[in-house]
């Protein structure tokens, strides 16, 4: 767990996919289209993947990918975003964190 607070205090936006997960992809390219630049941590493709995984398991992540941080706090998952970005409070929270700035 001290891994993942340590890799999502680093920047406005974390993003922990997997690199054959379709719906990372779409998170991923949601925040792109924003003019976001997250920080993606592909966790099949780390040495400590399967651990990270598991930490983000007992935040509550399922399931434990896509799992976004927006300014050091856990968003949620794919629904989760999709429904702040369906209720208007995504741009606020990407603004808060210093993510974008128009």
């Amino acid at each position: 767990m001290e891994t993942v607070t340590k890799l999502t205090a680093e920047k406005p936006v974390v993003i922990f996919s997997k690199s054959t997960c379709c719906m990372c992809h779409t998170i991923k390219t949601l925040f792109c289209d924003f003019g976001v630049n997250p920080t993606v941590h592909e966790l099949d493709e780390m040495p400590r993947g399967r651990e990270i995984e598991q930490a983000l398991s007992r935040l509550g992540c399922s399931p434990t990918v896509p799992a976004v941080f927006i300014g050091g706090e856990l968003v949620g998952g794919s629904n989760e975003v999709m429904s702040h970005h369906l209720n208007r409070s995504l741009i606020p929270m990407l603004r808060r964190a210093g993510a974008i700035w128009v």
